[in-house]
């Protein structure tokens, strides 16, 4: 069984444009997506990196991770307005 995911970047919208187009190339979020998929987080320590076989799955920890560095740079520290950036806010999706 699969770790949840976030949509895909590349994915197409209903109009014929891609959701990397609304991130600019010079955006923090660009710089985290990157360095946390080059990271070795099992190594790293991280302990649900591999999923269970049984349950619900749960979120990957590198989108959490990833989440977690945006609200750091971005100053918000709150995990329910993390959760509402998450609704709000295209980049962050």
């Amino acid at each position: 069984m699969a770790h949840l995911s976030g949509t895909d970047r590349s994915q197409m919208l209903l109009p014929p444009e891609v959701m990397d187009d609304y991130v600019g190339p010079d955006n923090p979020v660009r710089f985290i997506d990157g360095f946390i998929d080059g990271l070795d987080l099992q190594s790293s320590g991280f302990i649900r990196v591999e999923p269970n076989l049984t349950g619900r799955p749960g979120y990957d920890p590198a989108d959490l991770l990833k989440l977690y560095l945006y609200g750091y740079l971005k100053r918000v520290r709150s995990s329910r307005r993390l959760e509402a950036e998450t609704h709000r806010n295209i980049e962050v999706t």
